[in-house]
C-alpha cells in the first residue's frame, strides 16, 4: 500500500472518529444532559440526532419511562408497639434530569436514595397508627399519607413518585410462631375441656340409663309376680271347681301325674301285674 493510500485511510478514520464523538442519538424513551468538563451545559428532551462538541463534551442519558422500585421488606414498630414486616413497592419517573444529576447522578444511586426515602416515610407514618387502624377503612388514607411524604422528599432528587403501595404487612416470623403456639395451646385446652364435659355427660347418661333399667326390671318383675299369683289363684279356683264337680277326677289326675313321673324316663323298667291298681285306667275308661 502506498503512502498516499495510508494517509487517506488515516484521514478517513480520523473523520469517522470525530463524527462519532460529534453526533449522538436520543431515543423516544430517553432524555439527555450534555456535560462539558463534568458540568451540565445543555438539557435535551427531544428525541433525534443531536450534535455536541467532540472530545470536550459528553452525554448522560436518563430513562423517561415509569420505573419500579421494590425495596426489601423492613420491620416497622406501630404506635401500639406491634411489629410488622412491611413489603412496599414504588413507581417513579425522572422529571428533572439536571437536579437528578446534581444530587444522585446515576440511577443506581437514585434507587438507593429513594429506598431510604420510602423506608423512612413508611416508618414515620406507620409509627403514628395502630394495627387496628391499618386493618380498618383508614388504610386508604394511610397509604395516601405515605405517598405524599415520599413524593415531597423525592422532589429533592428530581424524581416524581407516581405511587407507593404496601404489598403486604405481616407479623414477624417469631411473633407468628408465638401466636401459633399460643393458639395451639388454647385449642388443646378447649379440646380437653370438651372431652371432659363429654365424659361427664356420658357418665350421667349411663347412670340415668342404668337407673331406669333397674326400675323397669323391678317393675316388670313385680308385675310378673302379680300376674303369676293371679294365674295361680285362677288355677286353684279351676282345680277346686273340677274336684267339686267329680270326686273321681282327683284320683284320675293323681294317677296321670304318677304315669308321667314314672314313664317320663325311657330307661325306666317296672315289673307290675296288669291287674294292678296302678294300671286301672289302661283297662277301663274313666266314667
Amino acid at each position: 500500500m502506498s503512502k498516499t493510500n495510508v494517509f487517506l485511510l488515516s484521514v478517513v478514520l480520523v473523520v469517522v472518529f470525530v463524527l462519532a464523538n460529534t453526533f449522538y442519538i436520543v431515543n423516544q424513551a430517553e432524555q439527555a444532559i450534555v456535560l462539558q468538563f463534568g458540568e451540565p451545559v445543555r438539557l435535551v428532551k427531544e428525541p433525534g440526532l443531536k450534535i455536541k462538541t467532540p472530545f470536550i463534551q459528553n452525554v448522560i442519558f436518563y430513562d423517561t419511562r415509569l420505573l419500579d422500585l421494590d425495596p426489601p421488606a423492613q420491620e416497622v414498630v406501630l404506635n401500639d408497639k406491634k411489629r410488622l414486616d412491611v413489603d412496599s413497592f414504588t413507581r417513579y419517573r425522572i422529571v428533572d434530569p439536571l437536579k437528578f444529576y446534581q444530587t444522585v447522578r446515576y440511577e443506581y444511586q437514585a434507587e438507593s436514595k429513594l429506598k431510604e426515602i420510602v423506608n423512612s416515610s413508611v416508618r414515620k407514618i406507620l409509627g403514628r397508627i395502630t394495627l387496628q387502624d391499618l386493618l380498618s377503612k383508614q388504610r386508604t388514607k394511610i397509604m395516601a399519607d405515605i405517598s405524599e411524604a415520599v413524593k415531597s422528599d423525592a422532589q429533592m432528587i428530581g424524581v416524581s413518585v407516581a405511587d407507593v403501595r404496601i404489598r403486604r404487612a405481616d407479623l414477624p416470623i417469631e411473633v407468628l410462631q408465638a401466636i401459633n403456639a399460643r393458639m395451639k395451646t388454647e385449642r388443646e385446652r378447649d379440646a380437653k375441656e370438651f372431652r371432659a364435659e363429654g365424659q361427664q355427660q356420658a357418665q350421667q347418661i349411663r347412670a340415668t340409663a342404668d337407673k331406669e333399667s333397674t326400675i323397669i326390671k323391678a317393675e316388670a318383675a313385680k308385675n310378673a309376680q302379680i300376674i303369676r299369683g293371679q294365674g295361680d289363684q285362677e288355677a286353684i279356683d279351676i282345680w277346686n271347681k273340677a274336684v267339686g264337680n267329680d270326686i273321681n277326677f282327683y284320683a284320675f289326675y293323681r294317677t296321670m301325674e304318677a304315669y308321667r313321673n314314672s314313664l317320663a324316663n325311657g330307661d325306666t323298667s317296672m315289673v307290675l301285674s296288669p291287674e294292678s291298681e296302678f294300671f286301672k285306667y289302661f283297662s277301663k275308661p274313666l266314667r
